[in-house]
């Protein structure tokens, strides 16, 4: 059963909160992150990306956890942000368009992480692990939030939409990207006592996004373990920060490949083969395709569109050779274009689908010469690979809207 507890987060105040909000660290690079970041002081990327404040230094250099950590101390310093009173959890509601989502922010546990009550469905990669790993022992803080996701539960919507109904959100404020970000700071113990006791009785909590940000808390919880061999498990190196959202509220976006060339085939050749392969080909013209369900995809090429639809023949009757972009993988993009490894391979790229059709279009246009679009993949099929202790292909899942970091900090 799911561990969550209140925490004292650190966090700006009301006057200085639309200065330090940022996108997470992950979902840019080096530049855009200087350029997001250019004549802000207290933007947040000075802490989750501080190499921007170390020109020709290395990103994963001791000297960024050091800065990192010397910026962060700086917001309590200078008086940017200040520490909770009591241990508390928090109601966080995103807007993005017409879409919402609304979560409970608390901390959950390590060994809940161990144990595989929080359950992941992706490989993480030694080095990014790593660099996580530096940022929050050298900092002492989770300074992202980790994305869990659970089967929708009645009781703690109608619990927290009631406290939304009746109070005032502590920040309300536009973000990076258009996303309007809300946070509540619960100040009921017995509501935040009742949170904790319904998520004591789900039998799992899922990673949405943050694979990597929770393996990295959980090392650096048993490497202040070892450093603290009295540690009762009430310390709270022992839990990590989490916003933990309902799988109905949740928007998956499609998360497309382009290619860069045909392996040595031409456009005709190329498709009788994907026929071959055990798909439908439909020729659909200049007017961008999107699969309106599983198993179709849009497939661009030489400013035509066309619809590919997988034959029930080629369709596996396992969870994760069922995934459309294993179908994909394993009838095309392998034996066809010749990419055996997605992950390594500098032939092929991936575009989140909140990037849109066009996207894909500009590239294959551009520096690429092929582009794929797939259907979304439904959360519970991430459920099913996850309870299965399956792992997902790279670029299965693309989340929006992406969590705010420099909202809520929890300090070990």
């Amino acid at each position: 059963m799911a561990v969550v507890r209140p925490f004292r987060a650190v966090r700006p105040k009301k006057e200085f909160v639309e200065k330090i909000i940022s996108l997470p660290y992950d979902v840019m690079n080096r530049e855009e992150a200087e350029e997001m970041a250019e004549g802000n002081p207290l933007n947040f990327l000075h802490v989750v990306r501080s190499e921007i404040d170390l020109p020709g230094v290395d990103a994963y250099d001791p000297k960024v956890y050091q800065k990192a950590k010397e910026n962060l101390d700086n917001y309590k310093k200078e008086g940017q942000m200040f520490q909770e009173d009591k241990p508390t959890l928090y109601i966080y509601r995103e807007w993005m368009g017409d879409h919402c989502q609304t979560g409970v922010v608390g901390c959950v546990a390590v060994d809940d992480y161990k144990n595989e009550v929080i359950k992941r469905h992706e490989l993480t990669r030694a080095d990014k692990e790593q660099d996580r790993i530096n940022h929050i022992d050298i900092t002492g803080a989770n300074t992202g939030q980790v994305f869990l996701t659970y089967p929708d539960n009645m009781k703690i919507k109608t619990l927290t939409e009631g406290y939304l109904s009746n109070n005032d959100p502590e920040y309300d404020l536009m973000g990076p990207n258009d996303v309007r970000h809300q946070v509540w700071v619960i100040n009921d113990d017995s509501l935040v006592k009742a949170l904790c006791e319904i998520f004591a009785d789900i039998p799992a909590l899922y990673i949405a996004d943050g694979h990597h940000r929770s393996a990295s808390s959980y090392k650096v919880g048993l490497k202040r373990r070892e450093e603290n061999p009295g540690y009762t498990g009430d310390e709270e190196f022992n839990y990590f920060m989490a916003t933990i959202l309902p799988a109905g509220d949740l928007k998956c976006y499609d998360y497309n490949r382009v290619v860069a060339d045909l392996n040595g085939n031409d456009k005709d050749a190329f498709i009788d083969k994907v026929k071959a392969a055990g798909f439908e080909v439909e020729e659909m013209g200049t007017e961008a395709y999107r699969p309106a369900k599983l198993h179709e995809f849009g497939m661009y090429m030489d400013n035509k569109w066309y619809k590919m639809t997988a034959k029930d023949s080629i369709i596996p009757g396992d969870v994760i050779g069922a995934l459309d972009v294993s179908i994909l993988q394993e009838n095309v993009l392998n034996p066809i274009l010749g990419i055996e490894n997605p992950r390594t391979d500098e032939r092929i790229d991936f575009v989140g689908g909140i990037r849109g059709l066009d996207e894909l279009k500009k590239r294959a246009d551009s520096d690429m010469k092929l582009a794929f679009a797939v259907f979304p993949l439904p959360v519970d099929e991430l459920f099913k690979v996850a309870d299965g202790k399956l792992e997902m292909p790279p670029k299965s899942t693309w989340f929006e809207p992406k969590l705010g970091s420099g909202l809520l900090i929890h300090e070990l």
